[in-house]
């Protein structure tokens, strides 16, 4: 069978969820590759969970079907189903061991004793809790805990693990830590991945896929660097991280504000003369200095200095309630006394091909 003719581990097609009078997910066709780490990603209310709840079978879609492997499951529960879930509050069974909980499911499957001892070790190993098997749950770190919950999960050899939000508990330094060893895990056993997360930072750098959904439907679908540098839609934009958003009219390469200067975005195709557009720059993505040559030039004053420690942010007035948010990197060679404080007027710029255009 050709790659691109795959059966996808797990196909929701049409699905709908709907409560009382209102939709949580509305018409919803979505595919995910066997093998990936595909992240559900989008504020509270947007129906990601519901969207997880369904292709676990903790919650019976309205219509439409859910599809792993390409076998109908909608109807089936939770046990019937080869996936398995972690869960945000990781439900570990505080009366039992470390090696217990994660024996758990095996035992209830009637796995023999032997083979239950060497899949647990290798659990144990592969998230690095090697020492602690005889350890209760109550004397474990949150990052302890999260990883026997994964072990738990994984130990029962799913073809889909689902997570809820396992990592919102935890800290912001252990949270980063634990987003690298989740997919260094996930590459490993090689299992799909399906998270939820709200967190953008968190589904770019652990996603080989996300799909962005926004009141019950899918916004956009791509890899992390497509919804980061191509969102196809002002929420996506504004939602994946800090963007500068400004709407006008598109003229011949630019597009003139509705309040403030024409802003340089280049020729685009498909985009006729006087239509009403939005326009996203990311902060990153403009120059203060060192301009490359023939690089459009604005000006602004500096209102605000935000000093964050390997990076300074700078918002820059380019006119009467208009302020732009530019984002530099503290270098090596950066100076504290070569930092603009507040006041000045200065030039920036930006290539035109980096200033997106939302129709």
């Amino acid at each position: 069978m050709d790659a691109t003719d795959a059966i996808p581990a797990v196909r929701l097609d049409g699905v709908s969820k709907q409560f009382a009078d209102s939709y949580a997910v509305h018409d919803l066709d979505l595919d995910i590759e066997a093998g990936h780490f595909f992240s559900l990603l989008g504020p509270s209310g947007c129906g990601k969970t519901t969207s997880l709840r369904m292709i676990g079978g903790f919650t019976d879609p309205t219509e439409g079907s859910v599809l792993l492997a390409g076998e109908d499951v909608t109807g089936l529960p939770p046990n019937k189903r080869n996936v398995n879930t972690v869960f945000q509050s990781y439900a570990l069974f505080d009366h039992l061991s470390i090696a217990d909980n994660i024996a758990f499911g095996l035992k209830r499957k009637g796995v023999d004793r032997a083979e239950t001892h060497k899949r647990v070790a290798e659990m144990l190993d592969l998230v690095q809790l090697g020492g602690l098997a005889d350890r209760m749950p109550r004397t474990l770190s949150g990052g302890q805990r999260q990883r026997v919950a994964l072990a738990r999960a994984l130990v029962n050899r799913p073809a889909v693990l689902l997570l809820d939000e396992p990592l919102a508990a935890l800290d912001l330094k252990l949270r980063r830590q634990m987003q690298v060893e989740l997919k260094q895990i996930q590459r490993e056993v090689g299992i799909t991945f399906v998270f939820v997360t709200h967190d953008q930072d968190e589904a770019l750098t652990m996603s080989d896929r996300i799909a962005v959904l926004n009141a019950g439907r899918v916004e956009q679908c791509g890899t992390p660097e497509d919804i980061y540098e191509h969102p196809a839609s002002r929420f996506v934009a504004s939602f994946m991280g800090t963007s500068n958003l400004m709407t006008g009219t598109y003229r011949a390469g630019e597009v003139a504000l509705d309040q403030g200067p024409a802003l340089p975005v280049g020729r685009r195709s498909g985009i006729t003369d006087g239509t009403a557009v939005s326009v996203s720059v990311r902060p990153e993505k403009i120059w203060l200095s060192d301009f490359e040559q023939d690089m459009p030039v604005l000006s602004g004053v500096i209102r605000e200095t935000v000093y964050s420690g390997p990076t300074t942010t700078y918002l820059i007035e380019i006119a009467p309630g208009v302020t732009l948010s530019v984002l530099e990197q503290n270098t090596a060679r950066a100076r504290m006394e070569d930092r603009w404080s507040g006041g000045e007027t200065v030039e920036f710029g930006w290539r035109p091909e980096h200033c997106l255009v939302l129709a």
